[in-house]
Formats: C-alpha cells, structure tokens, sequence
C-alpha cells in the first residue's frame, strides 16, 4: 500500500530579507527533498514579499486582499479568518508558526481546530512586549502543542516565564561555506543585519572611524525594515565623517557568501538576537567574530 503524504502547513508573516525568513526557506528546501511530505507555506502578513528562493514542490498560500493601516483592525480579522479557512483546506498534520508577535495571531485564527500547532520565536528571549501583547503570550502560547528555542538559554528563560510545557532547542541550520586562501582576501570588515535601531550600525561606523585604518574598508550589508529608514541616517554619518570612500551601504544581498568570503573579520554590534545565522555564517567562512554579547545568540 502506498504511503500516505503526510502534510505540514509552514506559517510565517513574510519572506522578506531577514534571518527569521532565512531560516523558514532554508527548512523548506530541507523539507522539499523529502519524501512523502507535502509541504505547505502560508505567507499572511501585511507584506508578502519573497526575498528567498523557494523550491517550485512548496504550496504558496496567500491572501488576495491588501492589508491596509487605515482599516488594521477589519483587515486582522480578515486576517484570521483566513488564516483559519486555509488550514481547514489544508488538512496538515501539523503546523509550524514562526514570529514572536505573529505566534499570538496564529493561535487565535486556530482556536479550537484539532491541529497540532508549534511555535517558534525568532527575538531576544528576554524580550519584553506591550502589555496587549504580553497578556496574550501568557494566555496562548500555554495552548500550543509545542515551543521551539534556538538555544538553551532561551529555553530556560521561557520555561521560567512559563510559556509552555514542551519546548525543545533546535539551533539554526548553517550553510557550510568554504574558505578561500589569504591571498583573495581584502581588507574589509564585513557586517551583515536589517538597518534598524537595534543593530548599532551607528556603533559600528563610529568604532571604524576611530580605529583609523586607512587601508581598510568597512562594509554593511542589509536593507531598510519595520518603517525605520535608517540608511539615510547612516549615510548622513558616513558623509559627515568623510568616509564615502571606506564605509559602504550595499543594501539587501542574496549573494553574503561572497562578500563574506572576500572579508578578513565579521563586526556584529547587535544587541538583540535569537540566533544570527549571519554570525554562523560568516565562522563558517573562517572569519573571525566581534560581537556585542548579548543575553542569548551571539
């Protein structure tokens, strides 16, 4: 008798650049050289965008309504509805949630279906939110079949919280990336990270100019996010300080492994993460790392 598929309803917000993201499509391509597994990703939130690519074997599902500010609370509840009519289509076996805020959301639309729901958060793991928030992370996130941490501190800090019975560690996949010989290599501290606020690429710009090494360059890959447009910010320092020539904003990049790979040591000034996949990336390139320490991840 031929093995049934068994199906597994993949749940995130967006597929923009960002680790969270990076992470959801490099399981997806894990998952889609399996067999007898069929896999399903729901992208619900306001921006759809897929940045990464995606094996051609995955089910997308998305809405076909626009979720518009003017309208937030009509358009979570469409939202919701959604969410929950798609998973009644789909039938899966189980479900994976990624998304610190939007676990909260995925939990209400699933209320009282008979799937298995794990969820997973990406942040900090001491990380506190708005009261609203925090009061439905206490009332849900006790209701979900299982939590997954990506290192054992956060697994200690919410089982002190008392977020769920069942949560097990399972740190971020980390591409291999082979090294090249000295004699490729430039003189380039490389940092990699969205350009919001909690990424200190201010820091990082300042630290670099104070160091005042002419003959090396400083270069920061990632884009704009959460409504934070701080690359003109950070440009604007840049052109203060007269580094045009040594500090270089190259935006949101497929290809890290090349410029990680062109570089002599990784900067990380982020004092809020999970797990930064970049950092594992760029140990996997043979570069060494300076990193803010932060209360989990780096």
């Amino acid at each position: 008798m031929e093995k049934k598929n068994k199906r597994i309803a993949f749940v995130i917000p967006s597929l923009h650049a960002g680790g969270m993201e990076r992470v959801m499509s490099q399981l997806l391509h894990y998952i889609s050289g399996k067999k007898n597994i069929q896999a399903h990703l729901i992208i619900y939130g306001k921006n759809r965008e897929v940045f990464y690519d995606i094996p051609e074997s995955i089910i997308i599902h998305r809405p076909e309504f626009t979720f518009n500010d003017r309208y937030r609370k009509f358009n979570t509840l469409r939202t919701i509805s959604y969410l929950r009519n798609e998973i009644k289509k789909i039938k899966p076996d189980s479900i994976l949630s990624f998304g610190e805020l939007w676990n909260n959301l995925v939990l209400i639309a699933l209320m009282g279906l008979k799937y298995p729901v794990f969820i997973s958060d990406r942040c900090k793991p001491d990380k506190t939110f708005r009261f609203f928030q925090n009061t439905l992370r206490k009332l849900l996130y006790p209701r979900a079949t299982g939590m997954i941490a990506q290192t054992e501190k956060a697994k200690e800090i919410y089982q002190k919280r008392n977020l769920n019975k069942n949560i097990i560690v399972i740190g971020n996949p980390i591409r291999e990336i082979k090294d090249i010989t000295d004699s490729n290599k430039e003189n380039i501290v490389i940092s990699v990270g969205r350009l919001i606020s909690t990424k200190h690429f201010d820091h990082l710009i300042d630290v670099f100019a104070r160091i005042n090494k002419p003959d090396w360059k400083l270069i920061i890959v990632g884009g704009d996010a959460i409504k934070q447009k701080n690359s003109i910010t950070l440009q604007h320092q840049i052109n203060q300080s007269g580094l045009q020539n040594k500090v270089f904003l190259e935006g949101n990049q497929k290809d890290i492994e090349g410029y990680l790979l062109r570089s002599k040591i990784f900067a990380f000034t982020s004092s809020s993460e999970g797990f930064p996949n970049v950092i594992g990336e760029a140990m996997s390139a043979g570069l060494p790392v300076v990193a803010y320490d932060c209360v989990a991840g780096p």
